[in-house]
């Protein structure tokens, strides 16, 4: 993992408790920046998915 680029969102500003992404040989990694040894992986299509559903509002039910 040491070689992943991790982003974190704008919106996140200087603080230290958020999700950060990284894209690593064809798979997206996710993880919290607090527990950064916690990585999830997905593929881009389901990640594509899943950030156009966050942008539409599938979950704004869940806030």
């Amino acid at each position: 993992m040491s070689k992943a680029k991790w982003q974190k969102s704008s919106f996140s500003g200087d603080r230290d408790e958020c999700v950060e992404a990284a894209g690593l040989d064809g798979k997206i990694l996710i993880r919290e920046s607090d527990d950064p040894e916690a990585v999830v992986t997905t593929t881009p299509a389901r990640w594509r998915t899943f950030i156009c559903d966050v942008k539409s509002g599938e979950f704004d039910h869940l806030i």
